[in-house]
C-alpha cells in the first residue's frame, strides 16, 4: 500500500494528496453469544517497526532492545492507542444489510511486542446485539483521511458459531487510483474535495471483510 501514495503525490499538488504515516495490519474477533447474536468484535493492531521503534523510545520502554517486553512494561504499554476522543470510530466502520452499528468504545485493551513490533488488541461491544441471516456483515478497517493505513493481514476469526462464511474483498487499487488521479489533476490545488464529489482516500482503498452466516 506504501507505493499508492507515493504515486498520488507525484500526480497531485501536495495540499490534496493524502498519504499514511502509520502502516497497521490488523485482523478482528467477531464474539457472538448462545443465542448467535454478534455482541462484541475484538480489534488487533500491529504497529509498522518505525512507529513502534519510536514509541518505544518515547515511553522508554524495551531498553535492552531486546523486541521483547517485561510484564510490568506490556502494562504500561497497554492502553495507549484506546484514549479516544470524542467522535472517534476507532477507524472502523461496521454494516449490517446497509446498515452502520453502533459500536462501544474500546475495552480491555493489551499490548505486546513481536518482533520489535507493537501489537495492541481492545474489544469493542456491538449495540443491540444483531442477529446475522440473510444480510452479510461488513467490517471495514480504515482512516478517513488515511493517516494511518490498515491492512488486514492479522488473523480473522468467528468465536460462537462455526456456521459462518468469511470473505476478504481487496478493492481494485488500479482501478481506483486511476479514476482518483483523474479528478485530482481536474481540479484547484485550494480546491474543497466534498464540495467537488472526491471520495475519502481511506475508504476507497480499504479492504471489507464480510461475513455471512445462516439464519439462527
Amino acid at each position: 500500500m506504501r507505493w499508492i501514495f507515493s504515486f498520488l503525490m507525484a500526480c497531485v499538488p501536495v495540499s490534496v494528496a493524502a498519504h499514511p504515516h502509520v502502516f497497521v495490519d490488523t485482523g478482528f474477533e467477531l464474539i457472538f453469544d448462545n443465542e448467535g447474536r454478534l455482541t462484541h468484535v475484538r480489534v488487533e493492531w500491529a504497529y509498522d517497526e518505525f512507529y513502534s521503534l519510536m514509541l518505544l523510545e518515547e515511553m522508554r520502554l524495551d531498553n535492552d532492545m531486546d523486541g521483547v517486553l517485561t510484564e510490568a512494561e506490556e502494562g504500561q504499554l497497554a492502553g495507549f492507542d484506546a484514549e479516544w476522543i470524542e467522535g472517534y470510530n476507532g477507524d472502523l466502520v461496521m454494516r449490517l444489510g446497509g446498515r452502520q452499528l453502533a459500536l462501544s468504545g474500546p475495552l480491555e485493551p493489551t499490548a505486546t511486542t513481536e518482533k520489535g513490533r507493537i501489537v495492541t488488541t481492545h474489544l469493542r461491544e456491538v449495540s443491540g446485539t444483531p442477529r446475522l441471516g440473510g444480510d452479510a456483515l461488513s467490517v471495514m478497517p480504515f482512516d478517513e483521511m488515511y493517516y494511518t493505513a490498515y491492512e488486514v493481514t492479522r488473523s480473522v476469526s468467528v468465536q460462537g458459531r462455526s456456521d459462518c462464511v468469511i470473505d476478504k474483498i481487496v478493492p481494485d487499487i488500479d482501478g481506483q487510483l486511476a479514476q482518483m488521479r483523474a479528478m485530482l489533476l481536474n481540479i484547484d490545488a485550494n480546491a474543497d474535495l466534498e464540495e467537488n464529489d472526491i471520495p475519502l482516500v481511506g475508504e476507497e482503498f480499504a479492504t471489507e471483510v464480510r461475513l455471512t452466516c445462516p439464519v439462527s
